[in-house]
């Protein structure tokens, strides 16, 4: 296949993927990607906790605008995460021209991506904050700060889509060791703004930037090595309808999945402000205390998401099954454990954000007292994701997302709001009852996939460990 090969040690992580042991699979490809998540996770909580040194408002500023930016991202991650299953698909039925032209084309994609954001998003993003509600004063505050993280994202389109290849050829621990040293160039550059030079918000944005050009960087000098198949090349990139096609078909459910869910995000914390800008930056501050747990067990979903799609490719369904029940089994405990571990440590950890304010710690304990009853439905909700993305019912995980935002969250929250006088509280038990019945949702959308998948293929979901320990 020209002058592009299989390396020895991807040649060795395939047969791993499809022969090994799957608990011993599972742990191998998630654990690095969950400790990569949790990573993430504490940098945000970190961040957060730089921004309250500034002011309560400055927190606030950070958790409103970002969300407005995750909405813009999701676009990228969603091509991301499609795309890769199909470069892990093929990865997995060992057809190694069709990744090397898949990987090429999905960066090729975000070029065009991050054009669009530089000459059609940046320069309107007064208007655009605007028309999400944001309050004058936090547009007034953080603008600048929006302008830069706008143009962090556009390096990231291409890190997450990075990320994503090495995770599709099993190179967990890379992302674990670079996503690490992203994290201590951000927290040390941001400590250095704000401690040492009294900087305002707008120079955590900078340190964001200068931290996705550091892994940008890496990520350029692993996908210039012209003879592996992972690596790009202009030549490789192509629009045919067998390479394309595919990954933009399963992007498109995925993508719209991501931006919805995100733009539901920003809805409820526009409805928030009614309560008050300090209960927007008590939700944000809960939604990090919860990722504690939920973010884990999403580095769970994505790895096992490409396990399973690299066994579907090498038509090894029952494996695929199989790795399914075992990410159930594994989020359900980190659920447990963290609802266990926040909830405990609730009073200590609201303290680190809220300091002396004892008014926002309140709203902090209040909001994320009923949150946290999400991270066992959620946990359960990740495994069943990774199942959708990996055998490809892209549609699915849109309904499910759609719903949880759309018809569990928003139209609860605003009948709260105007038909009783529950008050900031209603933000917290609007989280807990959309998590819970997302949770429900999940299970009952599972049973109905795999009983299809069943029927269709003439499996037993029951009995495939059993089948598999005797082959």
């Amino acid at each position: 296949m020209g002058e592009s090969k299989l390396s020895t040690k991807d040649k060795k992580f395939r047969e791993f993927a499809l022969t090994g042991n799957m608990w011993r699979v599972i742990f191998h490809v998630c654990v690095p990607l969950a400790l990569y998540q949790s990573l993430n996770q504490i940098f945000k909580i970190l961040d957060s906790m730089m921004a309250s040194h500034i002011s309560g408002e400055s927190v606030s500023a950070v958790a409103y605008l970002s969300q407005i930016n995750l909405m813009l991202t999701a676009v990228g991650g969603g091509l991301a995460v499609g795309a890769s299953l199909k470069i892990s698909e093929a990865y997995g039925a060992g057809d190694y021209d069709l990744v090397k032209a898949r990987v090429s084309s999905l960066f090729g994609l975000c070029g065009i991506l991050g054009l669009g954001v530089l000459f059609f998003i940046l320069p309107f993003t007064t208007p655009l904050l605007k028309l999400a509600n944001t309050p004058n004063e936090l547009i007034d505050l953080g603008s600048q700060y929006f302008k830069i993280e706008l143009m962090g994202m556009v390096v990231s389109f291409f890190n997450n889509v990075y990320i994503a290849i090495e995770r599709a050829r099993g190179n967990s621990k890379r992302i674990l060791y670079l996503n690490f040293g992203v994290i201590v160039i951000k927290l040390s550059l941001t400590a250095f703004f704000i401690y040492a030079l009294k900087s305002g918000i707008t120079m955590i944005a900078v340190a964001t930037l200068i931290s996705q050009l550091a892994m940008f960087g890496c990520a350029i000098y692993h996908m210039l090595d012209r003879h592996s198949i992972f690596s790009f090349s202009f030549k490789s990139i192509t629009l045919k309808g067998k390479v394309t096609k595919p990954m933009i078909r399963l992007s498109i459910p995925v993508i719209i999945e991501k931006v919805a869910f995100q733009f539901g995000k920003v809805v409820i914390n526009s409805m928030s402000t009614a309560y008050g800008v300090l209960t927007v930056g008590a939700l944000g501050i809960s939604n990090n205390m919860g990722g504690l747990t939920t973010m884990p067990q999403n580095g769970f979903q994505e790895g096992g998401a490409a396990v399973i799609s690299q066994n579907i490719g090498a038509h090894q369904l029952d494996r695929a099954l199989d790795a399914f029940k075992k990410l159930f089994v594994i989020n359900t405990i980190i659920g447990c454990i963290g609802y266990g571990l926040t909830t405990g440590f609730l009073h200590v950890l609201s303290g680190l954000f809220a300091g002396n304010d004892l008014v926002f710690r309140q709203f902090i304990e209040e909001v994320y007292s009923f949150e946290a009853f999400g991270a066992i439905p959620l946990g359960i909700n990740a495994a069943v994701m990774a199942l959708l993305y990996g055998f490809g019912y892209t549609k699915l995980t849109l309904l499910i997302n759609f719903c949880r935002v759309f018809v569990f969250r928003i139209p609860i929250l605003w009948g709260l709001q105007q038909f009783t006088q529950i008050g900031s509280k209603s933000v917290g038990i609007v989280m807990m009852v959309s998590n819970i019945l997302v949770g429900i949702m999940a299970v009952v959308v599972a049973g109905i996939v795999i009983r299809d998948i069943c029927k269709r293929y003439q499996l037993c979901f029951w009995r495939i460990n059993k089948e598999i320990e005797r082959v």
